[in-house]
């Protein structure tokens, strides 16, 4: 067929072995097949082989501490990133300030992943009656923007009080290295190495 003076195909057989297998088949008239007439049916297939199950690793193979440390290093990755592109809750105190708690040094800017998780926050706290005011801020904002503005070393707490809930502290990779608490004795250790 032509289109436009462009060949179009017509319709394509897959295999000629169709064709022979069209060609073989009987015609249906009624009449019962004879010895002669009839067909030897196909060998059957050969089984397909089934590897064996693996061993258990032997305990040379087993994982080791560095590999299991490594391992929730990669998982708080996804953790801190899934976090830093969310949009969480953040209560207001009764001063209209972010709800921050003080612990072992560190003032942890509460967030919630949603109303229910504030929720059981406030019927934990004894406040499940007050209103509580919030605001919804993007997770980087907060580690990024907001945990800086906060004086001395500062992170956020997700969802405190809950059995799922993250803490992202004050350290380099999570906050800006200017607030990250683990540079500064870095550089503390280094220059002591330096005048020694």
């Amino acid at each position: 067929m032509k289109d436009n003076g462009g060949g179009i195909p017509g319709p394509r057989r897959v295999s000629r072995l169709t064709e022979l297998v069209e060609a073989e088949e009987p015609a249906d008239s009624g009449e019962a097949l004879g010895a002669a007439d009839t067909a030897v049916p196909p060998a059957p297939p050969a089984p397909t082989p089934v590897a064996a199950p693996a061993p258990p690793p032997a305990a040379s193979e087993q994982n080791t501490p560095d590999d299991e440390i490594a391992a929730a290093r990669r998982e708080f990755a996804r953790l801190l990133g899934e976090f830093r592109r969310t949009a969480v809750l953040v209560p207001f105190d009764d001063r209209d300030s972010l709800w921050t708690a003080d612990f072992n040094g560190v003032r942890w800017i509460c967030a919630f992943s949603d109303e229910e998780a504030l929720a059981r926050f406030a019927v934990a706290r004894g406040e499940a009656g007050r209103a509580w005011t919030y605001r919804t801020v993007l997770g980087a904002r907060l580690l990024d923007v907001m945990v800086p503005m906060l004086p001395g070393p500062g992170g956020v707490a997700l969802d405190a009080g809950s059995a799922d809930g993250a803490l992202f502290p004050p350290v380099a990779g999570i906050v800006p290295d200017g607030v990250a608490v683990d540079l500064g004795e870095a550089d503390e250790e280094t220059d002591g190495e330096a005048g020694a």
